[in-house]
């Protein structure tokens, strides 16, 4: 699974891990960061949010041409990881305004801009290689799956770091406290709310009887130990800016826009490659449109759960995990299985004796380890909203060499989907999983209904709920993602190829935006199982039209 790619792939990748790890962790709790400093509704909170994820993946069209039209690949990367850095020391200032909130949303989504999409296509340079050319899908999704280890690690960083400070102030995390403090201060709270109130500030301790003091500390505590996670984000940078600098040479022949590829043709009395005719062109910027269209919808699905899908953890979702469950909320627990699997793998396709014993060791040691530490964990674990969210990334690190598998074999025989038709069945499964969380939340009381007594629903639901839900857009983020960016790489005319690679994240900005539309129905009285069907509807009729262009989609990677 790792052989037969080229070196700078890891480097590349390494880099990258670092900055999502970052990345992650800020997002982990941006939602609930917003909604406890500033007091926002969910339609509000939703605007923030979509705006933001919005300028995260529009900007690398920007980026995208100052690399292709003057600094190249490399010194945009660079640049970004800079400005990222300065956007997310303004994120860990506790105390911040609105004003500082939103300019430092904006630089972050300026670093990224510049650093995301160039990245990738650096990838994809390095895949032009005729000796790399077939592996440029499995080389993506070891790049995807990369990305997803940082990401993995992210929701318990930043709750290790909110639950210390919070700690160290005397507090404790409960969900109910932020929104019922904002009511209590602005005169808007109900009577049952007063007395939850009180019941929760007693329960933080005897010394916090003023409920108008309490509501204050409470606040100002837990915003900033939120601004405290956001600061593991500057830290990760700076490991991802000493690995990208110490590995230079590894990628360096891929770090090259259209003009610079020519210039060192030219000196290197080299034969250019052949241009595109104009048809031929314009035939491809269409299939990459057409493709574009399509997964607008599945990144504003895929990405509530930074939003709606963390409200259902905090809202809907028991804050307790026991059984087997309660391993899953161990990041420590989720990344020995992930040894294991990849030692199972390692097992069946190392050549040597020594090799397959090795990676045996590996497999009995990480079990062990586990049974061990299941053994010695309490009967129920307390878990927080946001630690869901790595359970896609979790999934994705598992599943990835699952997938590779699964599509070599079928390659071998003859029988492996498209990219385009991979898509399209990435948008279907996806479908399926918000019917999971549509048919678990039949029954529960509405967000709107919830609102108006300050608090969570009075049935909560078991965590498998939204954990299976996570493992279905899993498989397919997996079938949709890397596949989506290899097709771009793939696709894109030569000298357009960092403005298509941004155009991919453009798409996926407007597809974030929308996540702001899912926000604004969740505060609406409609059923919530309603809230999940739209989503469904949206990939289904995604899906639909995909599968209408497919052989258009083909041609075009011909």
């Amino acid at each position: 699974m790792f052989k037969n790619h080229p070196k700078g792939l890891y480097a590349l990748a390494l880099a990258n891990t670092g900055e999502r790890f970052g990345y992650y962790t800020m997002l982990a709790i941006f939602t609930l960061f917003i909604q406890a400093k500033f007091g926002l509704s969910p339609t509000e909170t939703g605007q923030v949010f979509g705006f933001f994820l919005a300028a995260v993946y529009f900007l690398p069209v920007l980026g995208g041409i100052i690399a292709d039209q003057w600094w190249g690949y490399g010194k945009t990367v660079t640049v970004g990881i800079v400005v990222m850095f300065l956007g997310y020391i303004l994120m860990a200032i506790p105390g911040m305004s609105m004003i500082v909130l939103f300019v430092a949303l904006f630089v972050i989504a300026l670093g990224t801009g510049l650093f995301k999409g160039n990245l990738q296509v650096m990838v994809g340079n390095l895949y032009d290689d005729p000796q790399y050319k077939h592996r440029r899908d499995p080389g993506f999704s070891l790049f995807y799956m990369a990305i997803n280890v940082g990401a993995m690690f992210a929701p318990t960083a930043a709750t290790k770091v909110t639950n210390y400070y919070l700690g160290k102030a005397g507090l404790s995390y409960a969900a109910d406290i932020p929104s019922l403090a904002h009511q209590y201060l602005d005169g808007t709270i109900a009577a049952d709310g007063v007395e939850k109130l009180t019941s929760l500030a007693a329960q933080q301790g005897a010394q916090f009887t003023d409920l108008t003091a309490f509501s204050h500390l409470y606040i100002d505590q837990l915003s900033a130990s939120y601004n405290y996670g956001f600061g593991v984000a500057c830290i990760s940078l700076v490991v991802s800016m000493l690995i990208y600098l110490s590995t230079k040479k590894l990628y360096k022949h891929a770090d090259h826009n259209a003009k610079q590829l020519a210039a060192k043709n030219t000196a290197a009395n080299l034969t250019a490659e052949p241009e595109l005719k104009p048809a031929e062109t314009r035939e491809r910027i269409v299939a990459l449109g057409l493709v574009f269209a399509v997964v607008i919808f599945f990144w504003m699905a895929f990405h509530q759960n930074g939003l709606t899908m963390t409200f259902f953890a905090r809202d809907y979702t028991s804050n307790l995990a026991s059984g087997w469950t309660r391993i899953g909320f161990d990041v420590i627990n989720l990344a020995l299985i992930c040894v294991g699997i990849y030692a199972l793998f390692s097992i069946f396709q190392s050549k040597t004796t020594r090799a397959k014993l090795i990676s045996s060791a590996v497999l009995v040691g990480a079990g062990v380890i586990i049974a061990i530490k299941y053994a010695a964990t309490t009967a129920e674990v307390a878990i927080t909203p946001q630690i869901f969210q790595q359970f896609n990334p979790f999934f994705v690190v598992v599943l990835t060499p699952v997938s590779i598998a699964i599509f070599a074999w079928l390659a071998k025989i003859k029988k492996e989907p498209s990219t385009p038709r991979k898509i399209g069945y990435g948008m279907l499964v996806a479908a399926a999983g918000f019917a999971i969380l549509a048919i678990g939340s039949f029954g529960l009381q509405s967000p709107a209904d919830l609102k108006s007594i300050g608090g969570v629903s009075d049935i909560l639901l078991n965590p498998n709920w939204l954990i299976s839900t996570y493992l279905t857009l899993t498989f397919a983020e997996l079938l949709l993602s890397p596949m989506g960016i290899s097709f771009v790489s793939k696709v894109a005319p030569p000298k357009l190829k960092g403005l298509m690679m941004g155009g991919w994240f453009a798409a996926t900005a407007v597809g974030n935006y929308l996540t702001s539309v899912i926000a604004a129905i969740w505060e609406s009285s409609i059923p919530l199982w309603c809230v999940w069907g739209v989503l469904i509807a949206c990939c289904l009729l995604a899906a639909i039209f995909l599968f209408a262009v497919m052989k258009r989609l083909e041609k075009a990677t011909k």
